[in-house]
């Protein structure tokens, strides 16, 4: 174990000690989560998402962050996208129950089955309409961030989406992204997302970021693609 790997289990360590021994800590989290939503789905993402970036980064390249990799652009970006999905969850899980009411399908009920139904229609609408666009946004800010080599000033520098998007891999981006973790990953984690209150759902689904970055790392391993250009949610 590096000294990289005991400097972020302590302060995960110091994170979850904070919030479970400290009175009030975890209310006031919930409380302000819900005061001010987009501003929350922004920090959320942009920590946990980004670090799920550089943990993936850590198990391809042995290290959490190089020259090039560009953290801070990555948490921008990843913030915006936070917010982005912030809203997508509140017109999905708005429209589509009214949706399936018109066409005759109350997912309402107090069952357990109506349930986890109601939260599943949601998650496949939300996976097959969105997140196909989001994960192509991310795609091609992660190409740029990299072409720029992860610098601040070079993020903010105009980007050429014509040329990235004939560079960027299609056949990976179907073939695994989109035809493997949207259906087998996304649907049903987001299925268990949409079961959750509305305060945590956010929350919930940036902690996925972390995870999607281990699936991206096992795939990279397989593959001889750039962990930089990694494409995740």
């Amino acid at each position: 174990m590096k000294r990289s790997d005991c400097a972020v289990l302590v302060v995960i360590a110091v994170v979850l000690g904070f919030f479970m021994l400290v009175p009030g800590a975890f209310a006031t989290f919930k409380s302000v989560s819900v005061a001010h939503g987009f501003f929350m789905s922004f920090v959320k993402f942009a920590i946990l998402a980004t670090f799920g970036e550089c943990l993936a980064l850590r198990i391809v390249a042995g290290v959490y962050s190089r020259p090039g990799f560009g953290v801070v652009p990555r948490m921008l970006v990843w913030g915006v996208l936070g917010m982005l999905i912030k809203s997508a969850f509140t017109i999905f899980t708005t429209g589509v129950p009214v949706l399936l009411a018109h066409v005759g399908f109350s997912g309402t009920g107090t069952s357990l089955v109506a349930t986890v139904m109601s939260a599943f229609m949601v998650s496949t609408a939300l996976n097959l309409l969105f997140a196909p666009v989001m994960m192509t946004i991310h795609k091609i800010t992660d190409m740029h961030i990299t072409r720029t080599n992860g610098t601040l000033g070079g993020f903010f520098s105009s980007i050429d989406i014509a040329m990235l998007l004939k560079q960027l891999d299609w056949s990976v981006m179907w073939h695994f992204v989109f035809k493997k973790t949207i259906p087998f990953f996304w649907i049903p984690a987001h299925t268990v997302t949409f079961m959750l209150p509305g305060e945590f759902q956010v929350l919930f689904a940036a902690f996925l970021g972390i995870m999607l970055g281990l699936i991206l790392a096992f795939a990279g391993s397989r593959k001889p693609l750039n962990p930089l250009a990694s494409t995740s949610v």
